[in-house]
């Protein structure tokens, strides 16, 4: 018994160290942080007008923008996989002595692919009375997943476009000037996300586009819309949900030593003759 307790003894320990690598290492991915580089540069400070001029920002670095009402304001930042993200937008409007009635206003997100994104939690689309002085309006996606069957709509690992703009408004107000401010955040969400299989490359821009160039040829620089997550994009296999199936194999395997420690016995039982 006392090789049982030893064992067992052993094997909480071990499941205990290993859980507690896993542990901090969801804590410590799980809240948002602005990078030092996305703060360090320079916001920037216009938007495009379509999929292909959208104005490349990174997560937790803000963007501003000023337009005229009607226009259509797209912005784009790198999403990776295992990661959730939230677009907030704010929008200043004119004065009420220079609107009309009411506007409603609208935030679209499109993948890589350009199919929109379903909002999880938030509220993308909000009405502004005449005498309101802004409006905000808020995204939340799904977790993005590492690979999808074909026919999913999943949110997948590469280029998310933001859409801003008015979709319901008087006649009168078109062309109003309006700014806007767009920030976009992104959480690890961990293990429990994971899924097995990746992606060849992420859904950028540009990522299945081959230019061919002479020897010696300087390479073209990237668009500004192809940027990455600092540290790069994840090779999808990792997780800590490894470590969680190790610890769950090795308390498994202990625990099976320990119960035939037990039901093996002693030897052999006193009361049979020794000659038997």
């Amino acid at each position: 018994m006392r090789t049982v307790r030893r064992m067992l003894m052993t094997a909480a320990l071990a499941g205990a160290g290993l859980l507690g690598v896993a542990g901090p290492a969801v804590a410590d991915t799980a809240t948002p942080s602005p990078s030092a580089s996305a703060s360090e540069e320079a916001a920037p400070t216009e938007a495009g007008t379509s999929f292909r001029t959208a104005t490349a920002i990174k997560a937790g670095q803000p963007a501003t923008a000023d337009a005229s009402t009607g226009d259509y304001l797209y912005w784009v930042l790198p999403v990776d996989a295992g990661q959730r993200a939230t677009v907030t937008a704010t929008v200043t409007l004119p004065s009420a002595a220079a609107r009309h009635g009411a506007a409603t206003w609208q935030l679209d997100v499109y993948d890589g692919l350009r199919r929109r994104q379903p909002c999880k939690y938030g509220a993308p689309t909000k009405a502004a009375a005449q005498g309101a002085g802004s409006v905000e309006l808020t995204c939340t996606l799904r977790t993005v997943r590492a690979w999808a069957e074909p026919w999913a709509n999943d949110p997948l690992p590469g280029s998310y476009y933001v859409r801003l703009t008015v979709v319901d408004l008087p006649q009168e107000d078109l062309g109003l000037p309006v700014h806007a401010k767009v920030e976009a955040g992104t959480a690890d969400q961990g293990g429990a996300q994971a899924v097995d299989g990746t992606l060849a490359a992420p859904l950028v821009p540009g990522a299945g586009t081959a230019t061919p160039q002479s020897d010696g040829a300087t390479p073209s620089p990237r668009p500004a819309a192809m940027a990455e997550p600092d540290g790069g994009w994840s090779s999808g296999w990792w997780s800590d949900r490894w470590l969680w199936t190790a610890a769950g194999g090795l308390l498994a395997a202990l625990g099976g030593i320990a119960g035939y420690s037990v039901t093996r016995g002693s030897g052999r039982p006193s009361r049979v003759p020794p000659g038997a």
